[in-house]
């Protein structure tokens, strides 16, 4: 009777030692994996000391996926970023020179830089494999290189690449960001004009003549330099209209709205400056189509972006500006009525320099990425 039991302890020894080693090795691969999935990637940012890629900086700043590895402009090398924005209280590399850049070490290069500037960087980088690009300004915007001489009088450094991006206001395009490695962040204005157009014109609800789009955005659109694009009296106390006949952002709309009907889309588009320093309010003015309510129209732009946690879609009628939207990465939109039957009005309202332009680019690499699509982001 000893023996059987001895043998039978000795079995129970056996399976608790099993046990103990598969918990050592359960646990060491717990370790390993959640080490994996915590590491950051490496973060470039070109153009750092503009208002985007000041605001950039700000929310990669508490992002917690990401390690700001290089913060690079053409000028005040060796200062802090913290000088140039006091909102950014975490200690981050001194601004530094491109040429200076270990490439094998970075993974993605944020570009806020003026256009024409972006495809010579990625031309020259391209080849390490290891690099992704988010570019926001307007060298990827356009399908082909012929478009882009065409609206911005430059010839395209970087043709074969074109093809080789992807247009990505997020919500139209997250199903298929990540097949990518370089990502055309879109313009403020074109962003607050899409996103209340493009469902609206998917489901066939409205004409596609008689749109008229009145934008009006605070001066940060137009960049450090705007003094010298905006010269007109009273610039911080007026209400000023620009790019009346051809202004550069009717290019990407041009383009982006054939897509989806596969046909001209007829519109009138007029963009103001207003004496504010940031955020959009577009409103889109619209025929419906017969027997189309507006309703309807609610209800779809609700079905549409029903898993979308940035766009809030209001009540009819909702009266609203950019107070609620700025310094978040929100678009809100509200349909209202007019008084001809038939014609409505749809308000956009973005923050131009998050929604318009750094926090969608956020927003894009969090998808690129597999992060958390709100991550770093209010």
């Amino acid at each position: 009777m000893r023996e059987k039991n001895t043998d039978i302890e000795k079995q129970e020894e056996a399976s608790n030692f099993l046990k103990g080693k598969s918990f050592i090795l359960l646990f060491i691969f717990s370790v390993i994996y959640n080490d994996m999935s915590q590491k950051k990637i490496n973060i470039l940012v070109a153009g750092a000391t503009g208002y985007v890629g000041l605001d950039l900086i700000f929310l990669l700043s508490k992002h917690n996926k990401v390690n700001i590895a290089y913060l690079c402009a053409q000028k005040n090398l060796g200062k802090s970023i913290n000088f140039f924005d006091q909102r950014i209280k975490k200690k981050l590399p001194k601004i530094s020179n491109l040429n200076n850049v270990n490439w094998r070490k970075v993974d993605l290069v944020f570009l806020s830089l003026p256009n024409g500037e972006a495809q010579k960087l990625i031309n020259k980088v391209y080849k390490f494999k290891n690099i992704k690009f988010i570019d926001l300004s307007a060298d990827f915007r356009l399908s082909n290189s012929s478009s882009y001489k065409q609206w911005y009088l430059k010839k395209h450094k970087s043709k074969k690449l074109i093809k080789n991006s992807i247009y990505a206001i997020t919500e139209l395009v997250k199903d298929v960001i990540k097949k990518y490695r370089i990502i055309a962040n879109p313009g403020c204005y074109p962003t607050s004009i899409q996103l209340p157009l493009i469902p609206l014109l998917k489901k066939n609800l409205i004409n596609t003549k008689n749109i008229y789009i009145d934008a009006k955005s605070g001066y940060s659109g137009a960049g450090k330099n705007f003094k010298k694009k905006f010269t007109h009296k009273n610039l911080f106390n007026s209400t000023h209209a620009y790019g009346i006949y051809k202004h550069r952002h009717m290019s990407e709309l041009d383009e982006q709205l054939f897509k989806v009907k596969n046909k001209k889309i007829k519109y009138i588009f007029n963009p103001h400056i207003i004496p504010t320093f940031r955020g959009i309010l577009s409103s889109i003015y619209l025929d419906t189509k017969k027997g189309i309510s507006i309703k309807k129209i609610i209800n779809e732009l609700r079905i549409f972006y029903k898993n979308n946690i940035f766009i809030k879609i209001h009540n009819l009628n909702k009266s609203i500006g950019t107070g609620n939207v700025l310094l978040t990465n929100n678009c809100e939109i509200s349909v209202c009525k007019t008084r001809i039957p038939g014609k409505i009005v749809i308000f956009s309202a973005i923050d131009n320099l998050v929604k318009g332009a750094s926090g969608q680019a956020i927003q894009n690499m969090n998808i690129m990425y597999g992060f958390k699509e709100s991550t770093g982001l209010k």
